[in-house]
Formats: C-alpha cells, structure tokens, sequence
C-alpha cells in the first residue's frame, strides 16, 4: 500500500495510540474541556458517558438498528450543531441530585396535605372553588402527563448524555406533578361529600375549554424531532398555556377562596419550571448562536414556534372563561395572558430570535 493509500484508508486498528481522540495529549483524567476551571461532580458523571464516534469509538458504532441507523444519531433533529459536547445543563443536575430533590418535594408536599386534612382545610374551601378544583385542576393533571410522555419520549434520541439528562429530568417532574395532582385530589375529595375525582377526565376529553390545550399537547406528543418537542414544551407551551393556569389562576385566585393548600402543591411546578427553562434556554441559545449553524437554527426555532404557537395562543384564550368561576374574583384573564405573552417574549429573545407576531397580536 502506498503512502497516499494509507493515508486515506480508514483506520481499523484498535490499539494503543493507533489515533488521536479527543483528549488524547491530555495528562490529566478528564479528557473533556470543563466549563469552568475545573470539572464539577456533574460533568464527571455526564460528559462522555454516551460515546460518540466521533470521538472515541474507532470502529464506529458496536451496535446498530436493522436499517443502519446508528444507536445515536445528529440526524434525529433538524437542529445542527458544531460541538453537541458543549452543552452543559444550568442545573447540573444528574442522577442522585435528581432523586434527592424529587424525593424532598414529594416530602414536601405530603405534609402540605396531612396538614391541610388535619385541619380540616378542604372543608373550608368555597364550594364554587371546590367543583374548579374537581374539574379543571383535574382536568390540568392530564396536560401535564401529556408534556412528561412527549420528554420521556424525546429524551431517548438526545445525541449526548448532557442532552439526554436535562430532558429526562424535564419529564420526571412532569409526570411526577400529574402524580402529585392526582393523589392531592384524591386526598382533599375524601373530606369532601360530593367531590368527584373522576370529573377531571370527563372535562380534559369533552369541555370545549380543554380541547385546544389537547390538541396542542397531541401535536408536541407527534412531533418526530426529539429537540421540537423540547422547545415546544418549555419555550411555547410552558409560558402561553402551563404557567398561565397554574401561577396565573390557580396561585392568584386560591387564597381568596380560603385555600392555601392548593397553591402550595402548585408552587412545586413552578420551581420544576424555573429549572427546565433555564436549561432549555441553555441549550437553544447555545444552537442559535453556533457559528457555523446558528442561522439555520434560528430559522429552525422560528418555525417551530409559529406551529406550535399558534395553538398554545388558541389553548390559551380558550382557558378565558375559567376566570369568572370563581365566586371572589381578584384576578382578570386579560392580565394574566398579557403577562404570559411577555414572559414568552422574554424567553425568545434570550435564545437570540426575534419576537413572534403571535405574541403581540
């Protein structure tokens, strides 16, 4: 074989020093670059742990699909990037931080229940707020399963580990606060005579209130871009539909029907929120600025948030009327989907793209 010849064929040897990987002239044990100056708990435990090809794996992938599809592949999303390795997750949060912090809210939120029971609490919520509860926070469990169903699946096709981790994390809290919901009505509705734990189905399925919230989750549920349902759950959703409901009518309204227990079961969602946004923004801007593919992602995220903008608006002014339930109004629609807007207008412009039109219709 020629020079030229061996320089071209592919290199199949396995052994010591038969190519340079990345870290290879490393002399320390991380052969990865840390974010700051050295490499947090975090990173050892997330960075490299899912290989790449591109950086270790000689022989390429061990294993494949039947069709060749690789295990992990970049063409799992529309997005592209120069350094999926770059991302790091704001939280840095992995495995055993992940249990801790479920395991403290669950704690949390068990004793906001025995407490409330214990004092009989339930019994002096305004029934007008009780049948809101039965109904539409019922009916809200199932939006959120929904979201923690379409990350669970999305996680899956994540091309790094780091990816991988922020967006399991975003579907553990999601389907942990449907559970939460779930058994804090159950338990309120055993001090109540005629509260209905199963009316919350019948209202996600056939009040004309819900449909559109149904039909913008479904559509995130079918999107096949794992980094679409990512974005459209946290930057478009999130703002316009979830946090509208939960900070902008349940958290508002609540204590002015003598409940405050609900918002405190609530709050655990917010701050679940607070945290996968900030990782998602992460993540985003970190593709809508890369150098090579930034304009192309830009273009990319403006189009998903048209499609899937559209329909959170729709799912939102169709929430409107559950504003005037209540029996002591001290909150107005109006107000709380004006501040919903800004907060997606905000959440744009820190990725780095323009203000959608939908927002200031």
């Amino acid at each position: 074989m020629t020079n030229l010849e061996q320089a071209v064929a592919p290199l199949k040897s396995g052994a010591a020093g038969a190519a340079t990987f990345a870290g290879s002239d490393s002399r320390k044990y991380n052969y990865f670059e840390p974010q700051g100056r050295k490499a947090t708990h975090y990173e050892d435990v997330t960075v490299d742990v899912q290989p790449d090809p591109k950086r270790y794996l000689l022989q390429d992938w061990i294993i494949s699909f039947p069709d060749g599809t690789p295990t992990y592949s970049e063409t799992w999303t529309a997005a592209r990037s120069s350094d999926w390795h770059k991302y790091r997750a704001v939280d840095q949060e992995w495995e055993r931080t992940h249990y801790q912090r479920q395991s403290t809210i669950v704690g949390m939120i068990g004793n906001v229940i025995d407490n409330a029971r214990r004092s009989g609490a339930p019994r002096r919520f305004d029934p007008a707020w009780i049948k809101i509860l039965q109904d539409h926070l019922g009916a809200y469990k199932h939006a959120e399963f929904g979201l923690g169903t379409a990350t669970m699946h999305a996680q899956r096709y994540g091309y790094t580990q780091m990816i991988n981790n922020a967006i399991l994390t975003d579907a553990s809290y999601k389907l942990r606060f449907s559970q939460d919901l779930t058994l804090y009505l159950s338990e309120i509705g055993l001090d109540l005579e005629t509260f209905d734990a199963s009316a919350g189905k019948t209202h996600w399925l056939d009040d004309p209130i819900w449909q559109d919230t149904r039909r913008a989750i479904e559509t995130i549920g079918g999107a096949t871009d794992y980094l679409e349902k990512y974005f459209a759950v946290n930057i478009v959703f999130e703002p316009l539909v979830a946090e509208l409901f939960r900070s902008g009518f349940i958290m508002q309204l609540a204590a002015a029907q003598n409940d405050f227990s609900t918002p405190a079961v609530v709050s655990a969602a917010e701050g679940d929120y607070e945290r996968n946004l900030a990782n998602a923004v992460e993540l985003f801007h970190l593709l809508a600025q890369d150098p090579t593919h930034g304009e192309h992602n830009r273009r990319l995220f403006t189009e998903w948030f048209d499609r899937h903008g559209a329909l959170a608006v729709s799912a939102a002014q169709h929430l409107q009327p559950l504003w005037s339930q209540p029996r002591v109004k001290v909150a107005q629609f109006a107000d709380a989907f004006d501040q919903a807007r800004n907060r997606a207008k905000t959440i744009v412009t820190e990725i780095g793209l323009d203000a959608p039109a939908l927002l200031s219709a």
